[in-house]
């Protein structure tokens, strides 16, 4: 092979290349956590004043996981309370597969919840009782 046809041979390998990062690039997947992120980043502080708030709780929250339920109790606290407030399963690399609740504790503080596909989620539960704000943040792999 003499060395026109190997300059060839690169240029061509070269562009084949080019052409399959531009593709993969085009075909990436851009979701954003939040569509509002300006406005939820000016809120924050209400988030840092929530979480303060669940952290001087007798307990954390914490996920009970078994074949088809995930099961979250709430601290002591809350039990026989009236609570309003959501729950959001978020999936940081598949937006599709993110779930929000609202809150529906029993009088045991806990809820169940299905139908959660499986991978690795940041669960964020924002929840109320008697005016006061609370927030918390736990990492859950669903199996």
């Amino acid at each position: 092979m003499n060395w026109g046809n190997r300059l060839l041979l690169v240029f061509i390998v070269f562009g084949a290349g080019m052409f399959f990062l531009v593709y993969k690039s085009m075909s990436t997947n851009y979701d954003l956590v939040e569509t509002d992120y300006y406005k939820q980043e000016l809120r924050y502080q209400q988030v840092i004043d929530s979480r303060a708030a669940a952290d001087s709780l007798s307990a954390p929250i914490s996920f009970i996981q078994t074949e088809q339920v995930i099961q979250m109790q709430l601290p002591s606290e809350m039990k026989n309370q009236t609570l309003t407030g959501e729950v959001w399963f978020y999936c940081s690399y598949d937006k599709k597969k993110d779930k929000k609740f609202n809150l529906q504790a029993n009088e045991q503080a806990s809820q169940s919840f299905t139908n959660i596909s499986k991978g690795d989620y940041t669960v964020k539960v924002r929840w109320a009782q008697a005016g006061k704000e609370y927030y918390s943040e736990k990492n859950i792999t669903v199996k």
